[in-house]
């Protein structure tokens, strides 16, 4: 049988300012930028993450300054989730990085822990651990 598809390959992300979003996901968040380029009148920028097999993070300039969101239950809800080996060390980062988090949450006894916090151009996304997260290697690049 043929595979139909076999992974998530991109999450697109607006932004108003590339060059400041592309910082801000290099400083904050520790992603690599591997492409930038023009594409119907707009730049777009292509950050991967460290795991040899995560999705990439696409970045698409626009004039239209909102950003994506989706609503659960009349509040706001982020639009993906990174994967954090330590969630109290990402927390801790990103605070220190000055980047407005909540409160780290855990689900059942201890299982899972999330956070939500959001990007430059105010995306809310949800930084998460947990014992079922897949173990993935590390791009070479990131090792440098």
């Amino acid at each position: 049988m043929k595979l139909l598809a076999t992974q998530v390959g991109y999450v697109y992300l607006p932004t108003t300012d590339i060059e400041k979003t592309v910082l801000w996901y290099r400083d904050k968040l520790g992603l690599q930028l591997v492409n930038q380029f023009e594409d119907r009148g707009s730049q777009i920028a292509v950050l991967h993450f460290p795991h040899k097999h995560a999705i990439a993070i696409v970045l698409v300039e626009t004039t239209d300054d909102r950003p994506l969101s989706i609503v659960r239950n009349a509040s706001p809800y982020p639009v993906f989730t990174i994967n954090c080996p330590d969630i109290e060390f990402t927390h801790q980062y990103l605070s220190g990085q000055g980047v407005e988090v909540e409160a780290i949450h855990s689900l059942g006894d201890g299982e899972a822990k999330y956070f939500y916090f959001q990007d430059d151009q105010g995306n809310l996304l949800e930084a998460a651990w947990s014992q079922w997260d897949l173990v993935d290697e590390v791009k070479d690049s990131f090792l440098k």
